[in-house]
């Protein structure tokens, strides 16, 4: 979530103002590949006309015995679940919870993620593991295709704990779980969940656990705090800019399960690397541009003044840096790919975490024709390396956008904010990436 970012200078704002009345493709679009959209989702409205739905995360799920009929899971906040074919179609929506009382915060569903062949008592089967942000838990959707009314079946545990908070009104502040991976340990089989907290930098392990009656809950195993200010190489200290109280939070993650390392993306500072089971000092893989520039938080305009650029930051990340998910090729060959908000592209690494996780280009997802836009001010991201039938023979890639146009009017004329997701060729990415 794009949130209290440096202004920008204001030479680029006169630039994209120029770039808008022209009608022409932002200047950044030209310094990576362009790649299109296949089919996008119908629009999200955060409103009470629209439900208060606001895309954010998705998981792709492939159906081994119908590939050409595997299926998209994407969360819409206090909209719930949705799941698409890889038509972008809608195939089923599920409900967040409501709140527990009068007052209380709602359900509000951030990220999601999968796991194959969780153990439960009728037999192994696949999941979408989600967290929500309202109520500060996680939630368990058992997949299968063949059911009547939907592939998705809620079996979280009823008495699934509190993720972070203590009480109801701990929870109503919403220091809540917000990002979220899945992971098999392929050392002792057990299937955890990693769930950072917002507006913290705290990291929590927990391990998914089956009941005798087939719902799922979870125990948490251990936390890890990031840093939340960090010393620059001129000696001084530096943490970012935000509303007062609170802290730089994590969102997106990923785990590469081929050697148990976590990603974890600080959207202000850049993106850590970690063993999955919280038990390694985190190494700071790559930062934003933006790291280690002053800021001061202006409270009339909820925005941060920044101050002079000490120059310590990245090259390929612009704040924030948002979903990550990982190319998985034949044992550690692949790429992570990463959403950087702020200049609406995606950077690519190497999943050779030993070698350091080398740069190997990027990319940016651009308008296909009139009607179908690109992405922007991208939040969550997947991507399946593997045949999904003859729409997708090379894989697929998803990805959120932040600003979904072209602009829906109400009633009244005014413009309603809109998010939604693309659906984008995997072949196509990585022939215009070629790293």
């Amino acid at each position: 979530m794009r949130r209290h970012r440096l202004g920008h200078p204001l030479a680029l704002v006169l630039v994209a103002a120029l770039v808008a009345l022209a009608g022409a493709t932002p200047a950044h679009a030209g310094e990576v590949p362009v790649v299109t959209p296949v089919s996008e989702t119908p629009p999200f409205f955060d409103d009470e006309e629209g439900g208060n739905a606001d895309a954010d995360d998705p998981a792709i799920w492939r159906n081994a015995a119908q590939p050409g009929k595997s299926l998209v899971v994407a969360t819409a906040k206090e909209g719930g679940l949705r799941v698409y074919d890889l038509d972008a179609r809608g195939v089923q929506s599920l409900a967040a919870p409501q709140p527990p009382g009068a007052g209380d915060a709602p359900g509000r569903f951030n990220n999601v993620d999968l796991l194959s062949g969780l153990r439960l008592p009728t037999g192994r089967a696949d999941v979408a593991v989600v967290s929500d942000r309202g109520n500060d838990r996680l939630r368990v959707y058992r997949i299968d295709p063949s059911r009547a009314g939907g592939p998705l079946t809620d079996i979280t545990d009823p008495a699934a704990p509190a993720v972070f908070s203590a009480d109801q009104d701990e929870i109503n502040e919403q220091r809540t779980a917000y990002g979220l991976a899945t992971w098999q340990d392929r050392a002792t089989g057990r299937s955890h969940a990693l769930v950072s907290r917002r507006n913290e930098t705290r990291l929590a392990l927990l391990e998914l656990r089956a009941t005798a009656t087939g719902t799922v809950g979870y125990r948490k195993v251990r936390t890890l705090d990031l840093p939340s200010s960090f010393r620059l190489p001129d000696g001084t200290s530096w943490t970012p800019c935000a509303e007062p109280g609170e802290r730089p939070q994590v969102e997106g993650m990923v785990v590469d399960p081929a050697g148990g390392v976590l990603y974890a993306a600080q959207e202000d500072v850049g993106i850590w690397r970690l063993r999955a089971d919280l038990t390694s000092t985190p190494k700071l893989m790559d930062r934003v541009k933006e790291y280690g520039i002053p800021g001061t938080y202006d409270e009339a305009t909820e925005e941060c003044i920044p101050g002079a650029d000490p120059g310590y930051g990245g090259s390929r990340l612009s704040a924030d840096v948002e979903g990550l998910t990982l190319f998985q090729e034949s044992g550690s060959d692949g790429y992570l790919f990463a959403s950087s908000q702020g200049d609406d592209t995606f950077a690519l690494y190497d999943r050779e975490a030993d070698e350091g996780n080398e740069y190997e280009g990027g990319f940016r997802v651009g308008p296909a024709g009139q009607l179908l836009d690109g992405s922007e001010e991208c939040d969550g991201a997947a991507v399946l390396n593997a045949p999904l039938g003859s729409r997708y023979p090379r894989g697929l890639l998803v990805v959120q956008d932040g600003h979904d146009t072209p602009a829906v009017t109400d009633e009244n004329g005014e413009e309603r904010e809109a998010t939604g997701f693309k659906f984008v060729d995997l072949g196509t990415v990585m022939d215009r990436v070629d790293p």
